[in-house]
């Protein structure tokens, strides 16, 4: 009888990691979860919509028209050798990921406060999943690049083989700033009302309508303080070849600003963790 008592008054406890080993390790364990808040976001994302994921496709293709109308054949600038739709597009598409990232990951936690209150899971899951979602509309739109290359007659060079290296830094970037954005909007629900400035503003302060070598050459590398610079010079210098060519001062204070961005992102992330359930 007592041994009856006993066992009905176990309890199953679950919580995080004591060690930095244990979370890491605790990622892994959570896995499915990870795959099944990615897969929801994306089946929602495009809901009840008409035409679907196409919108991953038309609102990129719109942009890269208008800017190209706009900086291509009004203002005339420069293009680097290569078709301009493509030299703005080899652009749209880590501008698009980034911004979609900061917008996606921003509101992340908010939109799981529900999962989050109730049960531990290691709440990294959740910005992860959606820069993900945002990754899968970044290849999508990749579509729109091969299109244009095919219709110019437009054949890269050797220099494609290191594209996946500069979307290795766009994700890091993305990673980074998402992280800092969904922790501080769980403390200061202002960030959802900064944040659709922050991707409006930053798309104007981004070579991505025009090239950034027509920045005049003093104002290169203070012009590099924004990580996304380096990444944008980044994608076009492989994608476009010829004339193309990275301001290697500038490029290396992105990818550092980039690694920092990223690791800060983390340490902040999981600084605050412990108090989502808490405060969301």
């Amino acid at each position: 009888m007592n041994s009856q008592k006993s066992i009905a008054k176990q309890e199953l406890l679950i919580e995080a990691g004591r060690t930095e080993q244990q979370y890491w390790q605790d990622l892994w364990r959570y896995r499915e979860l990870f795959y099944f808040l990615a897969w929801r976001d994306i089946l929602v994302r495009y809901k009840q919509t008409s035409i679907g994921i196409a919108w991953a496709l038309i609102r990129p293709f719109l942009t890269m028209l208008v800017f190209t109308i706009v900086f291509g054949q009004l203002a005339k600038l420069p293009s680097q050798g290569a078709p301009y739709p493509i030299l703005v597009f080899s652009a749209m598409l880590p501008w698009q990921f980034f911004a979609n990232s900061l917008s996606e990951c921003s509101n992340s936690l908010i939109s799981n406060a529900n999962l989050i209150s109730k049960v531990y899971f290691p709440r990294l899951v959740v910005p992860t999943s959606a820069v993900v979602v945002s990754f899968v509309d970044f290849m999508i739109s990749g579509m729109i690049l091969l299109a244009l290359m095919a219709w110019y007659n437009f054949v890269p060079s050797w220099r494609i083989v290191t594209l996946p290296f500069f979307i290795a830094v766009a994700f890091a970037a993305s990673m980074g700033a998402g992280l800092w954005l969904a922790s501080l909007n769980v403390q200061y629900r202002d960030f959802r009302y900064i944040v659709p400035f922050i991707v409006q503003f930053g798309l104007y302060i981004s070579p991505v309508g025009f090239s950034s070598s027509v920045v005049p050459e003093q104002w290169r590398l203070i012009y590099s303080l924004n990580p996304i610079v380096g990444v944008i010079d980044g994608f076009r210098w492989a994608i476009l070849g010829g004339e193309s060519h990275i301001y290697l001062p500038g490029f290396i204070l992105s990818l550092a600003l980039v690694f920092w961005l990223f690791i800060s992102g983390i340490w902040y992330f999981r600084k605050m963790e412990r108090k989502f359930a808490d405060v969301i």
